[in-house]
């Protein structure tokens, strides 16, 4: 289907410069499979000029899904030539590319950070431009804060990128400060009086610091616009982005209002909404629209009346539409390698011999537990196997004493870099402080625990449990990808178990190694190498000792 509104995701760029929102690029090479499976037009893949880990985490994604009847790959640019090449550069492998430059125009901006006058940004627009326009046929511009800037400077500004060879023109609401109703008139302005208007797509880019990202992207729609950038669960910057599910399901479910389609499989939302949960470690609320726990689910009596006599009385939805359905009960305990591996694949999941091993040896010892497995249950395992950050330490075994009248202990075993096993014991405030405790003990005190969240990925007592912790590094940044504007990054990990200790543990060790993997890319940069025994433990309750794998 010929969609009449493009869905530019940029999950894998806004999305990513969220808090704790940072993924490897593994994980952003299997979310951008997703969101092709989606049906985005457009993926924004990152900002290459902003770190070599950007730069090639964006070629990776360009490289993988950005085949001829795939998405359009983006990167974004700064509006000068250094930018623009390092885009052009990470884009080349896809077969159908967008260079995205912008450029500040609101005078808070002109006068506070750019500290240029306003035909410095005109005559800056034209060459940044110009010169991507040279060198790439689909060249977007972006005049960031343009709900606070002044609109005729802004139509000026607008006009400019057109002569130049603008083919899409953004307008952002950098910070969220519009009403929907200024937002289509912003819209519906420029839309009248940028010069050479007819030609070019205008696009939404809605923050959410009121609440309104949504609804300001569709006035944006309404007044005819017909691309809008959004992303998986809304995250982003502050208080996030215009959410892709909402948008997308106003859009479907209010056809009749908005006269227009998307060209987006909404079966695909609920299974994108879960690995960019996973990925990123960020909690999708219970109340969440359309993706959230409680999005089909009905507890009062006369709701729950009104439902068994006619779904319609209080969904104007149908949850199987957007993949919120159960899943068929189909592995067990006695499936095979082959069976999984098809199973996933199925899903879009894309596993190496080695990605397999650990998913498939997860699989059957939850089995052993559990009997029957759904695709929730599934994919929690492949989410927590497959896509982790090299194993500079890997969990082996996790003994935990705890209860009412017992001061909580745990035991872990590690392997580390060296290839040896190392265990250490600790006590804490409860089980999971207690592992956590014992790991530090090992790979030394190197993060700071900001995020601990644990969820059941499917119902009843013997559900599996996902388990999503963030760390920051200790005293400061980490190196390569870990730097961000002098203050320090946090890495996410996540495990899947129907022990939630051990799942916890895995979560905990894989954050780490995130972060440890940040900090190795960094001393690799000052020509460095990284240490292979792990760091002195300092504290002397631990008992640790080694032995050969």
């Amino acid at each position: 289907m010929e969609s009449d509104v493009r869905v530019f995701d940029t999950t894998l760029r806004d999305g990513e410069q969220a808090p704790g929102c940072t993924m490897t690029c593994d994980e952003k090479v299997g979310v951008a499979r997703q969101l092709a499976r989606l049906g985005v037009d457009v993926i924004e893949a990152g900002f290459p000029a902003a770190s070599p880990g950007d730069h090639a985490a964006v070629r990776a994604v360009a490289g993988e899904v950005g085949v001829a009847d795939g998405p359009v790959i983006c990167g974004l640019a700064r509006a000068n030539e250094r930018d623009i090449d390092a885009c052009l550069s990470a884009i080349e492998p896809a077969a159908r590319r967008r260079v995205h430059v912008f450029l500040a125009t609101s005078d808070v901006h002109l006068r506070h950070k750019l500290r240029m006058s306003r035909p410095q940004v005109v005559d800056a627009v034209a060459a940044a431009v110009a010169y991507a326009r040279a060198r790439c046929a689909d060249v977007e511009f972006s005049p960031e804060d343009a709900t606070r800037s002044d609109v005729d400077f802004l139509c000026e500004v607008l006009s400019t990128a057109v002569e130049c060879g603008a083919t899409t023109l953004n307008v952002p609401d950098t910070v969220g400060y519009a009403t929907p109703e200024e937002y289509h008139a912003l819209v519906a302005g420029l839309r009248r009086s940028v010069r050479g208007a007819d030609g070019v797509v205008f696009s939404t880019h809605c923050h959410d610091d009121l609440g309104m990202a949504v609804a300001n992207t569709l006035a944006g729609v309404r007044a005819g616009a017909r691309q809008v950038e959004c992303t998986v669960n809304g995250i982003g910057e502050r208080a996030g982005n215009a959410a892709l599910e909402e948008v997308v399901m106003a859009l479907r479910t209010r056809g009749e209002l908005f006269g227009v389609r998307t060209g987006i499989d909404t079966w695909e939302i609920a299974r994108a909404s879960r690995l960019v949960s996973a990925c990123t470690g960020i909690r999708v609320p219970p109340n969440k629209a359309v993706v959230g726990a409680n999005a089909f689910a009905h507890e009062a009596g006369i709701h729950q009346d009104g439902i068994l006599k006619h779904r319609l009385t209080y969904e104007i939805m149908d949850a199987e539409t957007v993949g919120l359905e159960g899943g068929a009960l189909v592995l067990g305990k006695h499936s095979g390698r082959a069976a999984v591996r098809a199973h996933l694949e199925a899903r879009g999941y894309r596993l190496t011999d080695e990605e397999l091993a650990r998913v498939f040896a997860r699989f059957k010892e939850v089995a052993d537990r559990k009997k029957v497995l759904d695709d929730r249950d599934i994919e929690a395992i492949a989410l927590g196997e497959a896509w982790r950050a090299p194993a500079l330490y890997t969990l082996t075994c996790a003994d935990v004493t705890s209860g009412t009248h017992t001061v909580p202990t745990a035991t872990v075993h590690l392997r580390g870099p060296d290839g040896l096993v190392r265990s250490a014991s600790a006590s804490g405030d409860g089980p999971v402080d207690a592992v956590f405790q014992a790991v530090d003990a090992i790979v030394g005190k190197s993060g700071v625990l900001v995020d601990f969240s644990v969820d059941a990925v499917t119902e009843g007592k013997n559900a599996v449990g996902g388990v999503a912790v963030r760390v920051r590094e200790s005293g400061g940044a980490a190196g390569g990808e870990a730097a961000c504007a002098g203050r320090p990054r946090a890495f996410h990990g996540f495990g899947a178990n129907t022990d939630i200790i051990i799942a916890a543990a895995e979560a905990y060790v894989a954050a780490l190694n995130k972060l440890f993997d940040a900090r190795q890319q960094g001393l690799a940069g000052a020509g460095a190498r990284p240490p292979t025994e792990p760091p002195a433990r300092q504290a002397a309750r631990h008992v640790v000792s080694g032995s050969p794998s």
